[in-house]
């Protein structure tokens, strides 16, 4: 039933819509957002719009980025040698936090999950698969450790392997079935320095 007329009700709808926005968040950020002066509701509009049109996928790595390679992938004083895989940008972010990691990176952006209709064509391993030359010398595998993740890191495992690249699985200290974005920074720093060969 529409008990705030037609704008507010849509506004909720929106917000709802979003990932991990619940009905309650959303109608909660919809009065929010009402109340807001007029020009902070301009900046929000123009930022997400702005984020919307202007980011892309960096040509190299798959991270976000408003240029055609992005700044990790721009800069020499990484170690080009060394990709750490990870499924999400922001899991990149979270190893970019601990200030350990001075490899570069491929996002994914998923993982494969038959569950939910995730396939390998879905994610950005062909990508990954045309990044590999006689300059790589190994590839971490830092995807999430759950089912999903699991299987995606045996999967490239797989691909990689026949390639002659050294392969990596970050080390356990991450807790099963979390999200890196959400661990601290001294786990991922142990998980990081106790990966083992796959």
């Amino acid at each position: 039933m529409n008990y705030y007329g037609n704008p507010v009700t849509r506004l909720i709808e929106e917000l709802a819509a979003l990932p991990g926005i619940g009905a309650k968040s959303a109608q909660r950020l919809a009065f929010h957002m009402i109340h807001m002066p007029r020009d902070e509701v301009a900046a929000l509009s123009q930022a997400i719009l702005e984020a919307r049109d202007k980011v892309r996928y960096c040509t190299v790595c798959c991270n976000l980025t408003e240029e055609e390679v992005c700044p990790i992938c721009a800069n020499l004083k990484r170690d080009h040698s060394l990709i750490m895989v990870v499924e999400d940008p922001r899991d990149m972010a979270a190893y970019e936090r601990t200030k350990e990691f001075h490899g570069v990176y491929h996002v994914l952006h998923g993982a494969i999950s038959p569950m939910t209709g995730m396939t390998p064509q879905d994610i950005r391993i062909k990508e990954l698969i045309r990044r590999m030359d006689d300059t790589v010398q190994e590839v971490i595998l830092a995807t999430n450790p759950n089912v999903e993740g699991e299987a995606t890191a045996m999967y490239i495992s797989k691909l990689l392997k026949p390639l002659g690249v050294k392969v990596t699985r970050i080390a356990n200290g991450v807790p099963v079935g979390g999200d890196l974005e959400y661990v601290d920074e001294i786990t991922l720093s142990r998980a990081l320095e106790g990966r083992r060969e796959l």
